[in-house]
């Protein structure tokens, strides 16, 4: 049976609303058992754990019950159980709780395995596959943008761009996006290193604000009559760029606005991946 809901833990401050709660599955409060090949008390622990995580700073134990929602005799006793695993950690003045030695552990284990290349390379292979856009990802290099993946759709296709083709720094998507979160030393190496026909004429500054600011960069009839260019940064959890995604398509073959869209949708689906969702890098 549920408990009734309880005074409010007065250590609890009030810097920040608390979130709506996370819902809990419904035998939250019963005794652990396995259910659908899942173990439940593994997962109302990992609630606790998503709730600490989230959290701004360590949280007393009546917030986090309330933000997971649940009582605080239930979420007493998960966080000790998470607290003696190492999982989570009390802090014996104000008895607020926040993540532990373990969690951070295993955080930084799934960052040494975490490859933005590889995990991009999945979403742009399938944006090939379903869309009339040809995809790719492109790394820098002293010589500029350097595609390093590449899948040409079904539909469309460009023969000029594939593995190992340098695009140009100021006459492509990717370069532009590429000027917007790179050093200025590093762009300006490989401008000497680019003939000026090839490479174009350099950006305003305010472009390359907007682009740092939308993370997104598109640029139509740049190259090709009616094809359009589009790029996006993927970040690693520092912030960093780590490669860029990048597309071209034929504005007569795009059937809706999906299609001009699906680029930016993957961008944002492989930086949940790899991290870069929550990064604010640096101009």
């Amino acid at each position: 049976m549920t408990p009734p809901p309880e005074a409010v833990d007065t250590m609890q401050g009030n810097s920040h609303p608390a979130p709506p709660p996370m819902p809990l599955p419904e035998d939250a409060q019963a005794a652990p058992r396995a259910r659908d090949g899942t173990v439940q008390s593994v997962s109302i622990a990992a609630a606790f754990l998503r709730v600490l995580s989230a959290a701004e700073r360590a949280l007393p134990l009546g917030e986090v019950a309330n933000r997971v929602g649940t009582g605080r005799s239930t979420a007493h006793r998960y966080l000790q159980s998470l607290v003696k695993e190492g999982l989570a950690q009390q802090d014996p003045v104000s008895g607020h709780y926040d993540l532990g030695t373990l969690s951070l552990s295993i955080g930084v284990a799934a960052l040494r395995r975490v490859d933005p290349v590889e995990i991009a390379g999945r979403h742009v292979k399938d944006l090939a596959l379903t869309h009339a856009i040809s995809a790719g990802i492109a790394i820098w290099t002293e010589r500029g943008p350097t595609i390093v993946r590449w899948h040409n759709s079904a539909y469309f296709a460009i023969s000029a761009v594939g593995l190992g083709a340098i695009l140009p720094i100021d006459n492509t998507a990717c370069g532009l996006v590429c000027q917007a979160f790179l050093p200025p030393d590093a762009v300006a190496g490989a401008r000497r290193n680019q003939p000026e026909h090839f490479r174009g004429a350099v950006p305003r500054a305010d472009l390359l604000d907007k682009v740092r600011r939308d993370r997104w960069a598109e640029l139509t009839s740049h190259l090709l009559s009616n094809v359009t260019g589009q790029a996006a940064p993927i970040f690693d959890a520092q912030g960093e760029l780590a490669c860029v995604v990048t597309s071209v398509a034929d504005l007569g073959r795009q059937p809706g606005a999906e299609q001009m869209t699906a680029l930016r949708r993957a961008a944002e689906a492989i930086n949940l991946e790899t991290g870069g969702s929550g990064a604010r890098p640096a101009p």
